[in-house]
């Protein structure tokens, strides 16, 4: 039981910051590409289009919807190991 426990809180964790270090990451390269003179409007247009994104799903908040992605992808990534491991239970109680 301690292993589907660990497993579980390794998964959630994971599937939690990923999405939260790709927009972060994603921002911060648009934030960054805004300073070339020449495409500077491609940076600000996609860092508009993102903070645009999040806000939709924050409810006007940016930080928020980037908290409610993640917390989905967390809940999603979660259900996904308890399927694999209810999954490999079965596989091995059948092979024994």
């Amino acid at each position: 039981m301690s292993n589907l426990l660990r497993s579980l809180a390794l998964t959630t964790l994971f599937s939690f910051t990923t999405p939260i270090v790709f927009m972060g990451s994603l921002l911060l390269s648009l934030w960054l590409l805004s300073f070339f003179p020449l495409i500077d409007f491609i940076g600000q247009f996609g860092e508009n289009q993102v903070v645009q994104f999040l806000t939709i799903f924050g409810n006007g908040y940016p930080l928020t919807g980037l908290f409610i992605i993640g917390a989905t992808c967390g809940l999603v990534g979660g259900v996904f190991n308890l399927f694999n491991f209810y999954l490999y239970q079965n596989v091995r109680v059948r092979n024994q």
